[in-house]
């Protein structure tokens, strides 16, 4: 490699470290922390038949889970496991409670919903909410939940995201809780979320 070659690479090189540089300092290329876009407004009806929106959610810390109450397996393994947390919790309950946002509005009416949270291992402090297929889509959509019908006639299930989402008292996405996470530890991170005040943004 020529002496002019090696001359030309090198002012490259020099202006590239220059640029970058300048980019770093004037934060062009600064990471942005990336924020979970999750949760947002909505409007469905409680077991009680009342409508409610996503103001439910402000003053408490709210588990937020989208399933239904055909559901074979996932839904009340994952209602139980709240249900336990919620005990745990103890005295610090008053400020929990659980959402179960319905994804088979075709079946589970606010009087099917109540049934279904009055079983005794499930959450004392529960909402069940259901709507048009147009206003649970559009939960969904808000929670970034995924949920397909699967199968025909009655015996039909619907196939839905697992997880639980931690909403702060603000109505806020503070932290995803995996399917299968145990009581004892749902109810840690839940309190640890407490201890970081009605802001927090993690468990």
């Amino acid at each position: 490699m020529s002496r002019r070659t090696l001359a030309i690479l090198a002012v490259l090189a020099l202006a590239f470290a220059i640029l970058t540089g300048l980019a770093v300092r004037s934060g062009i290329l600064a990471t942005k922390p990336q924020t979970a876009a999750v949760g947002g407004p909505f409007q469905l009806v409680d077991q009680t038949g009342r409508t409610v929106d996503e103001r439910l959610l402000k003053g408490k810390w709210s588990a937020v889970f989208f399933g239904f109450t055909y559901c074979p397996d996932v839904c009340p393994t994952t209602m139980f496991a709240l249900g336990q947390a919620e005990k745990a919790l103890g005295a610090e309950a008053k400020d929990f409670q659980t959402v179960l946002i319905s994804v088979d509005p075709g079946r589970d009416t606010p009087q099917q919903m109540a049934t279904y949270l009055s079983n005794g291992s499930f959450p004392q402090k529960a909402w069940g909410l259901t709507g048009s297929p147009q206003q649970v889509d559009a939960a969904a959509g808000v929670y970034r939940v995924f949920h397909q019908k699967a199968g025909e006639g009655a015996d039909y299930t619907v196939n839905h995201s697992t997880v639980t989402y931690l909403m702060n008292p603000r109505g806020e996405f503070t932290c995803a809780i995996p399917y299968n996470t145990p009581p004892d530890v749902i109810a840690k991170k839940v309190r640890a979320a407490m201890q970081q005040g009605p802001r927090a943004r993690s468990c």
